[in-house]
């Protein structure tokens, strides 16, 4: 916030800029990460909660977790190796991330109710505003933006 008194312009200290929470968490891809990758995603939400006011409803809170649970799923399934979720969020929005070792982007397949599996992607779409994929130099990065509300 910034006063402007006959043509001065004086701050008042809360214009300061504020850095977005972040967390990172490795995954081996071992049994239970997943089911880690949630617990630590919820952990999350309860910080922006606490640290950025932020209003987050119970269906919004079920959605973040469904993201995160289909991306580290897809990144354990497809992977060679080791991942990385990343989660950066304010009071409008978080960001998911994760990171695995294969350079093989992910397809979505068309909506089809009769078949089995292959719907993750298909989730992240459906709840996310937005979600990109892109070739990164160890790998892959999907990102799916979740608005809160």
């Amino acid at each position: 916030m910034t006063e402007h008194l006959g043509g001065a312009v004086i701050p008042t200290g809360f214009d300061v800029p504020v850095e977005p929470l972040r967390r990172a968490a490795h995954y081996t891809g071992e049994p239970g990460c997943i089911a880690e990758a949630r617990g630590f995603a919820a952990q999350f939400l309860e910080q922006l909660r606490t640290e950025w006011c932020a209003a987050i409803d119970s269906r919004t809170d079920g959605e973040l977790l469904l993201v995160v649970s289909e991306l580290v799923t897809n990144a354990d399934q497809h992977s060679n190796g080791p991942y990385i979720l990343e989660l950066e969020g304010t009071d409008t929005a978080v960001e998911v991330a994760v990171y695995d070792s294969n350079a093989a982007l992910p397809r979505r397949f068309p909506k089809n109710p009769e078949r089995v599996g292959r719907h993750g992607l298909e989730i992240v779409h459906a709840v996310a505003s937005q979600v990109t994929v892109q070739r990164v130099p160890v790998g892959k990065r999907v990102c799916a933006r979740v608005d809160l509300r």
